[in-house]
Protein backbone atom coordinates (compact mmCIF):
# COMPACT_ATOMS: atom_id res chain seq x y z
CA UNK A 1 0.00 0.00 0.00
CA UNK A 2 1.42 3.95 -0.85
CA UNK A 3 0.45 5.94 1.95
CA UNK A 4 -0.38 10.05 1.42
CA UNK A 5 2.45 11.69 1.62
CA UNK A 6 1.01 15.04 2.60
CA UNK A 7 0.99 14.35 6.12
CA UNK A 8 4.23 14.43 6.25
CA UNK A 9 5.02 18.21 4.85
CA UNK A 10 4.96 21.54 5.88
CA UNK A 11 1.46 22.49 4.83
CA UNK A 12 1.06 26.04 4.06
CA UNK A 13 -2.68 27.12 4.96
CA UNK A 14 -2.92 30.09 2.47
CA UNK A 15 -6.17 29.88 0.72
CA UNK A 16 -6.11 27.80 -2.52
CA UNK A 17 -6.39 29.70 -6.23
CA UNK A 18 -8.41 28.94 -8.49
CA UNK A 19 -5.70 26.82 -10.60
CA UNK A 20 -5.16 24.61 -7.20
CA UNK A 21 -8.99 24.40 -6.44
CA UNK A 22 -9.88 22.76 -9.76
CA UNK A 23 -6.65 20.75 -10.62
CA UNK A 24 -6.78 19.25 -7.14
CA UNK A 25 -10.89 18.66 -7.79
CA UNK A 26 -10.19 16.77 -10.59
CA UNK A 27 -7.34 14.46 -9.93
CA UNK A 28 -9.71 13.99 -6.50
CA UNK A 29 -12.78 12.80 -8.74
CA UNK A 30 -10.55 10.59 -11.32
CA UNK A 31 -8.89 8.58 -8.60
CA UNK A 32 -11.95 7.70 -6.66
CA UNK A 33 -13.44 6.19 -10.01
CA UNK A 34 -9.64 4.92 -10.62
CA UNK A 35 -10.16 3.42 -7.58
CA UNK A 36 -13.36 1.65 -8.18
CA UNK A 37 -12.35 -0.09 -11.90
CA UNK A 38 -9.27 -1.34 -10.56
CA UNK A 39 -10.71 -2.70 -7.21
CA UNK A 40 -13.01 -4.72 -9.68
CA UNK A 41 -9.87 -5.43 -11.68
CA UNK A 42 -8.30 -7.12 -8.58
CA UNK A 43 -10.78 -9.24 -7.90
CA UNK A 44 -10.88 -11.24 -11.14
CA UNK A 45 -6.52 -11.38 -12.01
CA UNK A 46 -4.52 -14.61 -12.10
CA UNK A 47 -1.27 -13.45 -13.58
CA UNK A 48 1.03 -12.22 -10.60
CA UNK A 49 3.09 -9.67 -12.74
CA UNK A 50 -0.33 -7.81 -13.49
CA UNK A 51 -1.48 -8.18 -10.37
CA UNK A 52 1.55 -6.30 -8.69
CA UNK A 53 1.17 -3.58 -10.62
CA UNK A 54 -2.33 -3.23 -10.67
CA UNK A 55 -1.47 -3.09 -6.27
CA UNK A 56 1.04 -0.38 -6.88
CA UNK A 57 -1.74 1.58 -9.48
CA UNK A 58 -4.77 1.10 -6.83
CA UNK A 59 -2.10 1.77 -3.88
CA UNK A 60 -1.11 5.85 -5.76
CA UNK A 61 -5.07 6.06 -6.28
CA UNK A 62 -5.56 5.92 -2.64
CA UNK A 63 -2.54 7.54 -1.36
CA UNK A 64 -3.70 10.48 -3.96
CA UNK A 65 -7.17 10.97 -3.08
CA UNK A 66 -6.21 10.59 1.05
CA UNK A 67 -3.56 13.84 -0.08
CA UNK A 68 -6.02 16.04 -1.74
CA UNK A 69 -8.63 15.09 1.21
CA UNK A 70 -6.02 16.51 3.94
CA UNK A 71 -5.09 19.73 1.67
CA UNK A 72 -9.05 19.98 1.40
CA UNK A 73 -9.83 19.68 5.13
CA UNK A 74 -7.14 22.97 5.63
CA UNK A 75 -8.41 24.61 3.18
CA UNK A 76 -12.21 24.10 4.38
CA UNK A 77 -12.57 22.89 0.75
CA UNK A 78 -15.89 20.57 0.80
CA UNK A 79 -14.75 17.35 0.14
CA UNK A 80 -16.35 15.95 -3.28
CA UNK A 81 -18.87 13.40 -3.47
CA UNK A 82 -16.96 11.70 -6.61
CA UNK A 83 -17.23 7.69 -6.69
CA UNK A 84 -17.49 4.60 -4.26
CA UNK A 85 -17.33 1.19 -4.21
CA UNK A 86 -20.65 1.21 -2.48
CA UNK A 87 -22.33 3.08 -5.18
CA UNK A 88 -20.74 2.51 -8.17
CA UNK A 89 -18.90 -0.77 -8.19
CA UNK A 90 -20.32 -4.62 -7.68
CA UNK A 91 -17.31 -5.98 -6.85
CA UNK A 92 -19.03 -9.08 -6.54
CA UNK A 93 -19.58 -8.93 -10.54
CA UNK A 94 -17.59 -11.32 -13.00
CA UNK A 95 -14.52 -10.17 -14.65
CA UNK A 96 -15.47 -7.81 -17.86
CA UNK A 97 -12.05 -7.80 -19.13
CA UNK A 98 -9.10 -10.38 -19.10
CA UNK A 99 -5.61 -10.03 -17.61
CA UNK A 100 -3.55 -8.49 -20.37
CA UNK A 101 -6.01 -5.95 -20.65
CA UNK A 102 -5.52 -4.72 -17.49
CA UNK A 103 -1.75 -3.26 -18.78
CA UNK A 104 -2.90 -1.36 -21.57
CA UNK A 105 -5.90 0.11 -18.94
CA UNK A 106 -2.83 1.16 -16.92
CA UNK A 107 -1.12 2.48 -19.35
CA UNK A 108 -3.99 4.90 -20.44
CA UNK A 109 -4.66 5.81 -16.50
CA UNK A 110 -0.71 6.36 -16.23
CA UNK A 111 -0.64 8.74 -19.54
CA UNK A 112 -3.98 10.54 -18.77
CA UNK A 113 -2.83 10.88 -14.63
CA UNK A 114 1.16 12.42 -16.19
CA UNK A 115 -0.69 14.55 -18.39
CA UNK A 116 -2.76 16.64 -15.96
CA UNK A 117 -0.36 16.70 -12.84
CA UNK A 118 2.65 17.57 -15.41
CA UNK A 119 -0.13 20.54 -16.95
CA UNK A 120 -0.58 21.49 -13.00
CA UNK A 121 2.73 22.03 -11.40
CA UNK A 122 3.59 25.15 -12.98
CA UNK A 123 -0.05 26.47 -12.66
CA UNK A 124 0.01 25.82 -8.64
CA UNK A 125 1.79 28.09 -5.95
CA UNK A 126 1.01 26.33 -2.63
CA UNK A 127 4.01 24.34 -1.73
CA UNK A 128 1.87 21.37 -0.37
CA UNK A 129 -0.16 21.09 -3.45
CA UNK A 130 2.86 21.55 -6.09
CA UNK A 131 5.19 19.20 -4.07
CA UNK A 132 1.82 16.95 -4.35
CA UNK A 133 1.70 17.25 -8.02
CA UNK A 134 5.30 17.02 -8.42
CA UNK A 135 5.17 13.13 -6.21
CA UNK A 136 2.08 12.30 -7.97
CA UNK A 137 3.82 12.96 -11.56
CA UNK A 138 6.95 10.91 -10.25
CA UNK A 139 5.26 7.67 -8.61
CA UNK A 140 3.35 7.70 -11.94
CA UNK A 141 6.18 7.56 -14.18
CA UNK A 142 7.00 4.88 -12.22
CA UNK A 143 3.95 2.98 -12.58
CA UNK A 144 4.27 3.20 -15.86
CA UNK A 145 7.56 2.40 -15.98
CA UNK A 146 6.42 -0.83 -14.60
CA UNK A 147 3.68 -1.34 -16.53
CA UNK A 148 5.65 -1.40 -20.18
CA UNK A 149 8.33 -3.55 -17.97
CA UNK A 150 5.75 -5.94 -17.69
CA UNK A 151 4.26 -5.69 -21.28
CA UNK A 152 8.22 -6.43 -22.63
CA UNK A 153 8.63 -9.61 -20.51
CA UNK A 154 5.23 -10.91 -21.78
CA UNK A 155 6.07 -9.56 -25.97
CA UNK A 156 2.82 -7.92 -25.26
CA UNK A 157 4.01 -4.16 -25.66
CA UNK A 158 2.83 -2.25 -28.62
CA UNK A 159 5.28 0.59 -29.39
CA UNK A 160 6.08 2.67 -32.47
CA UNK A 161 8.03 0.61 -35.11
CA UNK A 162 11.97 1.48 -35.63
CA UNK A 163 12.72 3.77 -38.54
CA UNK A 164 16.00 4.20 -40.29
CA UNK A 165 18.78 6.53 -38.37
CA UNK A 166 19.35 9.69 -40.34
CA UNK A 167 22.87 9.33 -42.28
CA UNK A 168 24.11 13.12 -41.58
CA UNK A 169 22.16 16.36 -40.52
CA UNK A 170 19.70 17.90 -43.37
CA UNK A 171 17.26 20.68 -43.35
CA UNK A 172 13.83 21.01 -45.10
CA UNK A 173 14.32 23.12 -48.53
CA UNK A 174 11.12 22.67 -50.34
CA UNK A 175 7.65 23.58 -49.87
CA UNK A 176 6.48 19.62 -50.72
CA UNK A 177 7.24 19.37 -47.03
CA UNK A 178 4.39 20.42 -45.74
CA UNK A 179 2.27 18.98 -48.70
CA UNK A 180 -0.56 15.97 -47.89
CA UNK A 181 -3.26 16.42 -50.41
CA UNK A 182 -1.70 16.75 -53.75
CA UNK A 183 1.88 16.15 -55.36
CA UNK A 184 4.99 14.95 -54.02
CA UNK A 185 3.68 13.69 -50.25
CA UNK A 186 7.24 12.95 -48.14
CA UNK A 187 6.96 9.80 -45.83
CA UNK A 188 5.63 10.42 -42.09
CA UNK A 189 8.56 11.70 -39.89
CA UNK A 190 9.28 10.21 -36.55
CA UNK A 191 6.97 12.81 -34.70
CA UNK A 192 4.25 12.41 -37.18
CA UNK A 193 4.33 8.20 -36.99
CA UNK A 194 4.49 8.48 -32.83
CA UNK A 195 1.65 10.76 -32.53
CA UNK A 196 -0.32 8.37 -34.82
CA UNK A 197 0.50 5.23 -33.10
CA UNK A 198 0.08 6.84 -29.62
CA UNK A 199 -3.55 7.71 -30.67
CA UNK A 200 -4.30 4.63 -31.86
CA UNK A 201 -3.13 2.92 -29.08
CA UNK A 202 -5.57 5.02 -26.96
CA UNK A 203 -8.50 4.35 -29.33
CA UNK A 204 -8.09 0.72 -29.30
CA UNK A 205 -7.96 0.50 -25.54
CA UNK A 206 -11.38 2.91 -25.32
CA UNK A 207 -12.70 0.55 -27.78
CA UNK A 208 -12.39 -2.62 -25.95
CA UNK A 209 -13.30 -0.90 -22.64
CA UNK A 210 -16.69 0.65 -24.76
CA UNK A 211 -17.31 -3.03 -25.28
CA UNK A 212 -17.38 -4.05 -21.76
CA UNK A 213 -18.59 -1.22 -20.60
CA UNK A 214 -22.02 -1.35 -22.58
CA UNK A 215 -22.39 -4.79 -21.77
CA UNK A 216 -23.31 -4.12 -19.03
CA UNK A 217 -25.16 -0.84 -19.30
CA UNK A 218 -28.67 -0.21 -17.63
CA UNK A 219 -30.19 2.44 -18.82
CA UNK A 220 -31.18 2.38 -22.66
CA UNK A 221 -29.83 5.98 -23.34
CA UNK A 222 -26.17 5.41 -21.66
CA UNK A 223 -25.85 1.86 -23.65
CA UNK A 224 -27.08 3.73 -27.15
CA UNK A 225 -24.13 6.85 -25.70
CA UNK A 226 -21.26 3.88 -25.45
CA UNK A 227 -21.53 2.37 -28.66
CA UNK A 228 -21.56 5.50 -30.07
CA UNK A 229 -18.33 6.27 -28.45
CA UNK A 230 -17.36 2.57 -29.65
CA UNK A 231 -18.14 3.62 -33.51
CA UNK A 232 -16.20 6.58 -33.04
CA UNK A 233 -13.19 5.03 -32.17
CA UNK A 234 -13.52 2.32 -34.74
CA UNK A 235 -13.83 5.43 -37.44
CA UNK A 236 -10.27 6.73 -35.76
CA UNK A 237 -8.58 3.65 -35.78
CA UNK A 238 -9.37 3.41 -39.63
CA UNK A 239 -8.25 7.00 -40.46
CA UNK A 240 -5.20 6.85 -38.45
CA UNK A 241 -3.94 3.62 -39.67
CA UNK A 242 -4.55 4.36 -43.03
CA UNK A 243 -1.87 6.99 -42.58
CA UNK A 244 0.70 4.80 -41.42
CA UNK A 245 -0.53 1.55 -43.72
CA UNK A 246 0.59 3.77 -46.71
CA UNK A 247 3.59 3.86 -45.53
CA UNK A 248 4.20 0.65 -44.74
CA UNK A 249 4.51 0.90 -40.95
CA UNK A 250 2.27 -1.60 -38.90
CA UNK A 251 -0.67 -0.09 -36.75
CA UNK A 252 -1.52 -0.98 -33.39
CA UNK A 253 -3.61 -3.76 -33.24
CA UNK A 254 -7.13 -4.40 -31.58
CA UNK A 255 -7.98 -5.63 -28.14
CA UNK A 256 -11.69 -6.98 -28.53
CA UNK A 257 -10.68 -10.52 -27.90
CA UNK A 258 -9.29 -9.02 -24.25
CA UNK A 259 -13.15 -8.46 -23.64
CA UNK A 260 -15.22 -11.38 -22.11
CA UNK A 261 -19.33 -12.01 -22.72
CA UNK A 262 -20.07 -10.97 -18.96
CA UNK A 263 -23.48 -8.93 -19.30
CA UNK A 264 -23.75 -8.50 -15.66
CA UNK A 265 -23.54 -4.92 -14.56
CA UNK A 266 -20.89 -3.78 -12.75
CA UNK A 267 -19.99 -0.33 -13.14
CA UNK A 268 -23.08 2.12 -11.88
CA UNK A 269 -24.12 3.88 -15.54
CA UNK A 270 -22.78 7.31 -13.89
CA UNK A 271 -19.35 6.40 -13.56
CA UNK A 272 -19.18 4.40 -16.68
CA UNK A 273 -20.74 7.99 -19.03
CA UNK A 274 -17.80 9.77 -16.42
CA UNK A 275 -15.16 7.71 -17.42
CA UNK A 276 -15.22 7.84 -21.15
CA UNK A 277 -16.18 11.98 -20.92
CA UNK A 278 -12.51 11.43 -18.96
CA UNK A 279 -11.02 9.32 -21.63
CA UNK A 280 -12.41 11.40 -24.72
CA UNK A 281 -10.94 14.12 -23.10
CA UNK A 282 -8.10 13.10 -22.86
CA UNK A 283 -8.24 12.44 -26.58
CA UNK A 284 -8.65 16.19 -27.22
CA UNK A 285 -5.53 16.66 -25.66
CA UNK A 286 -3.46 14.05 -27.40
CA UNK A 287 -5.29 14.99 -31.21
CA UNK A 288 -4.25 18.53 -30.32
CA UNK A 289 -0.64 16.98 -29.48
CA UNK A 290 -0.73 15.33 -32.72
CA UNK A 291 -1.41 18.01 -35.04
CA UNK A 292 0.66 20.74 -33.66
CA UNK A 293 3.81 18.44 -34.14
CA UNK A 294 2.81 17.51 -37.93
CA UNK A 295 3.97 19.10 -40.46
CA UNK A 296 1.89 17.48 -43.42
CA UNK A 297 -1.49 19.17 -44.07
CA UNK A 298 -3.53 16.05 -44.48
CA UNK A 299 -2.37 14.78 -41.19
CA UNK A 300 -3.33 17.95 -39.60
CA UNK A 301 -6.76 17.89 -40.92
CA UNK A 302 -7.52 14.61 -40.02
CA UNK A 303 -6.50 15.24 -35.87
CA UNK A 304 -8.72 18.01 -36.70
CA UNK A 305 -11.98 15.91 -37.84
CA UNK A 306 -10.83 13.63 -34.51
CA UNK A 307 -11.32 16.37 -32.40
CA UNK A 308 -14.17 17.58 -33.47
CA UNK A 309 -16.11 14.07 -33.17
CA UNK A 310 -14.52 13.59 -29.72
CA UNK A 311 -15.75 17.30 -28.41
CA UNK A 312 -19.52 16.91 -29.59
CA UNK A 313 -19.65 13.26 -27.86
CA UNK A 314 -18.41 14.56 -24.41
CA UNK A 315 -20.50 17.52 -24.80
CA UNK A 316 -23.86 14.59 -25.81
CA UNK A 317 -22.36 12.99 -22.36
CA UNK A 318 -22.04 15.78 -20.34
CA UNK A 319 -25.81 16.45 -21.24
CA UNK A 320 -26.89 13.00 -20.12
CA UNK A 321 -24.94 13.50 -16.67
CA UNK A 322 -26.92 16.83 -16.24
CA UNK A 323 -30.18 15.09 -17.04
CA UNK A 324 -29.56 12.46 -14.50
CA UNK A 325 -28.38 14.57 -11.98
CA UNK A 326 -25.08 13.10 -11.68
CA UNK A 327 -23.05 15.74 -12.68
CA UNK A 328 -20.89 17.19 -9.76
CA UNK A 329 -20.03 21.23 -9.94
CA UNK A 330 -16.56 21.93 -10.57
CA UNK A 331 -15.56 24.88 -8.16
CA UNK A 332 -16.10 28.29 -9.95
CA UNK A 333 -16.07 31.89 -9.89
CA UNK A 334 -18.52 34.77 -8.22
CA UNK A 335 -21.10 35.33 -10.35
CA UNK A 336 -21.25 39.31 -10.44
CA UNK A 337 -23.85 40.22 -12.20
CA UNK A 338 -26.38 37.36 -10.10
CA UNK A 339 -24.68 38.75 -6.39
CA UNK A 340 -25.59 42.42 -7.66
CA UNK A 341 -29.03 41.62 -9.02
CA UNK A 342 -29.45 40.48 -4.84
Amino acid sequence: MVKGKIEQMETNKSHLTAAEMGKLWVVYMGNTMGKCVLSHFLQHVDDTDIKRVLEYALGLSKAFIQDIETIFKQADFPIPVGFSEEDDVNLDAPRIFYDNFYLYYLQYLGKAGMSIYSIAIPLVTRKDVRDFFLNSLSDTAKLMSDVNDVLISKGKLMNAPVIPTPEKVDFVNKQNFLNGFFGDIRPLNGLEIAHLYGCINNDVTSKALLLGFSQGARDEKVKKFLERGKNINERHIEQLSDKLIRDNIPSPTLLDHLVTTSTTPTFSDKLMVCHKIDMFSMKIREYANGASLSGRKDIGVIFAKCQMDVSYYVEDGANILIDQGWMEQPPEAIDRDNVASK
